[in-house]
């Protein structure tokens, strides 16, 4: 190996480092443990074995029933929880990690080749210790005997009786069932806390005290009820087909970790890059191309990694060089990245684990749910788009495409991923499970993916079957390892569901929120737009504290009623709910991917934040039309085709409308008059109502009349402003913008950057 390739390959190795520590830093899932190698192995074998199993029950399902099948994968997958995560509050593994790393790039940039092949020789030592000391202790292996006793307890003959005979007790359970559904409670929630903290837990432990304590509320409260005692509480999670067992584990089972498995076969056969390298060819001629090539890659990429923050980290390891190149801002490219990686949640064909979740709830088929996100998903990318291009005015970018990015080759090379893609689409549209539709998928995924390996590498046996291997073996295995903080939140979600279904505490705080609106008007549309207004609140502040996943569950048994009270179609409440509980990460004041995007670029992180709400304003406020009128629930598929076409028209002029106003530019550097005249000509659009639209459009019209009067005046003035306003930000701004960057990515040779403004022009 040259000099140079070595360079490159350890510069590679380490921004793929920084990719991984950033990704486990700011998602709502916590990091794994690093085990060591043999014990790596062993988990590999039974996370592969597990997939086998899965997909076994895709074609040919247990005979018990799918209550059944759903305590053998619990009693499987929860066990290797104990294993995989550490039990600790603390973080010193990472800490020893991020030291090694560290010196890895001091020893790079210092002294070139060799130091760095002894940099890597002591970050292997020190992960090898590491590793070692960060495998399980004996107190997580007895709690991984006990969580799989507790788990197949029900299963095993010799324990309960049978499956039929637990089944048989129902309602009377013996004691030592009791017990053994006490202990597993506890075990839920200690998974919980591991994979995704405490907060999750805490609401857990919160509404099981409802549960229990309710008697004691007095009987003219809202929430009072007759109380449970702990054996009637044990039998509604653990021998009731709800509670552990229930919608959110049985989605988690059979719907999201196929499409786990799925994205891991994306990501092993050259997906993401291939998603990237495309965006980049499809725009190479245009100056916002880096901007446009986040957004259609963010789109692409939501495929392999399903999680907001993991797509933006990933997109923004790639592109965040050519965006600076270009002359972005660090804050602008964070928001850009956050608000794009977030889009891939909401995006079809593979939505966030929550679209499963609405399938199942409402009882319709996913390919329907997918459906209903298409409207809001070209409305949301729109939005994007826009405020990409308003921002390579303002900031003139400046684009050079390197030599030789064509994107016909580009094409070549990895169009299968669009065909395994297409199969899922196509399969969903005839009517097959969505659950068969993905194997398939993963199928022709693996066997194209099998075939480029073939004609890349002819001539070398061995290594053709070494990386056959581990697109196969990789992509099974890593995608059960991934669904494992799923099953935690699905599991420990089942008690908040089953609490709130057996006192009926959805239906009084559904009560609360339409009260309270009642409280300002007894106007019915004042009412419903209150209602909406307050859950759209509620779902995002919950969604700032609880997994995506868990907090659409628990909204949709809590507002969800409320809005269906209302009027409002189910299927709009749903994707309402599901909208702002995925936005909630990138809601400040946490917004998970801005934090993690800033870490990227060295933006500033609260100016990266209102970078990314700037971005993604539409997708906080389109939905809202979903439920103020029933003319905007055709946005969701539900007024037929025209319905459809011509409230994505009009609600296309309220998303330039809010890119105008949020970006402050029309054809040039827009006013605050017109700015306003924006935010209003976008509220009234929204309404979809014809007074309001009409209102709408005589704002927007009103605000594009005093753009261009204003447009002819001298702006000398006005520029000179803006360019000391400029130089006051870039001094306030890169000193902690440089310093954030060094933290990120570790020290360089790369001398500090000129700074541009930061925050929304």
């Amino acid at each position: 190996m040259s000099g140079r390739t070595a360079e490159a390959a350890s510069t590679d190795s380490v921004q793929q480092t920084d990719v991984d520590e950033l990704i486990a830093q700011y998602d709502e899932e916590l990091p794994q443990r690093t085990l060591t190698r043999r014990l790596d192995l062993g988990v590999g074998i039974v996370c592969f074995v597990v997939s086998l199993f899965v997909l076994n029950q895709v074609f040919f399902p247990l005979r018990q029933g799918n209550q059944f099948y759903l305590m053998w994968f619990l009693a499987i997958v929860l066990p290797l929880v104990f294993i995989c995560y550490r039990p600790g509050f603390g973080r010193k593994a990472e800490a020893a990690d991020k030291a090694a790393e560290a010196a890895e790039a001091v020893s790079t940039n210092n002294a070139g080749v060799v130091g760095t092949v002894g940099a890597e020789a002591r970050t292997s030592s020190a992960k090898k210790k590491r590793a070692k000391n960060d495998n399980p202790s004996i107190i997580d292996w007895v709690l991984v005997v006990i969580t799989f006793l507790t788990c197949a307890y029900p299963v095993l003959p010799f324990f309960s009786g049978g499956f039929n005979e637990f089944l048989n007790r129902q309602g009377s359970l013996t004691t030592l069932d009791v017990i053994m559904g006490g202990i597993l409670l506890l075990l839920i929630l200690e998974a919980t806390r591991r994979t995704t903290g405490l907060i999750l837990p805490i609401f857990c432990i919160v509404f099981f005290l409802y549960s229990y304590y309710g008697s004691y509320i007095p009987v003219n409260w809202p929430g009072s009820h007759a109380g449970q005692n702990f054996d009637q509480i044990v039998n509604a999670l653990y021998n009731d087909a709800s509670g552990f067992y229930g919608i959110p584990l049985d989605v988690a089972a059979t719907y999201i970790v196929l499409f786990t498995i799925y994205g891991a076969v994306l990501d092993k056969t050259g997906a993401a890059s291939f998603f990237i390298d495309l965006s980049f060819s499809l725009f190479k001629k245009s100056k916002a191309a880096p901007g446009r090539t986040v957004a259609l890659s963010g789109f692409l990429l939501g495929t392999v990694s399903g999680s907001g923050t993991a797509t933006a980290v990933s997109l923004g390891a790639v592109t965040w060089p050519v965006l600076k190149k270009a002359g972005y801002p660090k804050e602008n490219a964070g928001g850009m990245l956050a608000a794009s990686g977030i889009g891939a949640i909401l995006s079809p064909p593979t939505l966030g684990a929550a679209a499963f979740i609405i399938a199942e709830l409402l009882n319709v088929s996913y390919g329907l749910v997918l459906l209903w996100a298409v409207v809001p998903t070209l409305l949301y990318y729109l939005g994007i788009f826009l405020a990409i291009e308003i921002d390579s005015r303002k900031i003139e970018v400046d684009y050079n495409p390197p030599p030789g990015l064509r994107s016909w080759p580009i094409f070549k090379r990895g169009f299968y991923h669009f065909i395994s893609l297409g199969i899922i689409v196509v399969f969903l549209a005839l009517g097959m499970a969505p659950f068969k539709a993905v194997v398939y998928a993963t199928l022709v995924g693996i066997g194209f993916g099998i075939i480029e390996i073939v004609l890349a590498r002819r001539g070398e046996p061995a290594t053709i079957l070494r990386a056959v291997w581990d697109v196969f073996y990789g992509a099974l295995s890593t995608g059960i390892r991934s669904v494992l903080p799923v099953t935690s939140v699905c599991a420990a979600a089942g008690i908040i569901v089953s609490t709130i279904t057996k006192t009926g505490l959805g239906q009084v705080i559904s009560d609360i929120l339409i009260k309270g609106a009642q409280a300002f008007s007894d106007d019915p549309t004042v009412i419903l737009i209150l209602t909406c207004i307050f859950a759209a609140v509620a779902v995002t502040v919950l969604g700032l504290a609880v997994p995506v996943t868990a907090s659409f569950i628990i909204s949709w048994v809590i507002v969800g009623p409320a809005l269906i009270t209302l009027g409002v179609p189910e299927a709009a409440a749903a994707m309402f709910i599901f909208y702002y509980a995925v936005l909630s990460e990138v809601s400040p004041p946490t917004a998970l991917a801005a934090v993690a995007s800033s870490a990227i670029t060295g933006g500033r992180v609260i100016a990266t934040m209102w970078q990314a709400c700037k971005y993604a304003i539409p997708a906080f406020l389109v939905p809202l039309a979903f439920t103020f009128t029933p003319e905007g629930a055709a946005l969701v598929a539900q007024g037929g085709f025209l319905g459809a076409v011509w409230t994505f028209l009009v609600s296309a002029f309220a998303v330039a409308a809010l890119a105008a106003g949020a970006g402050g530019w029309i054809i040039r550097r827009a006013g605050w008059p017109e700015r306003i005249l924006c935010f209003l000509a976008a509220g009234a659009l929204l309404y979809l109502q014809p007074l309001s639209m009409m209102v709408g459009f005589a704002a927007l019209a009103l605000a594009v009349v005093i753009h261009l009067i204003l447009r002819r005046k001298p702006a000398a003035a006005s520029a000179s402003g803006t360019t000391e306003g400029t130089a006051a930000s870039v001094m306030e701004g890169s000193s902690s913008s440089e310093d954030m960057r060094r933290t990120a990515h570790g020290p360089t040779d790369e001398p500090p950057s000129s700074g541009t403004p930061a925050g929304i022009n």
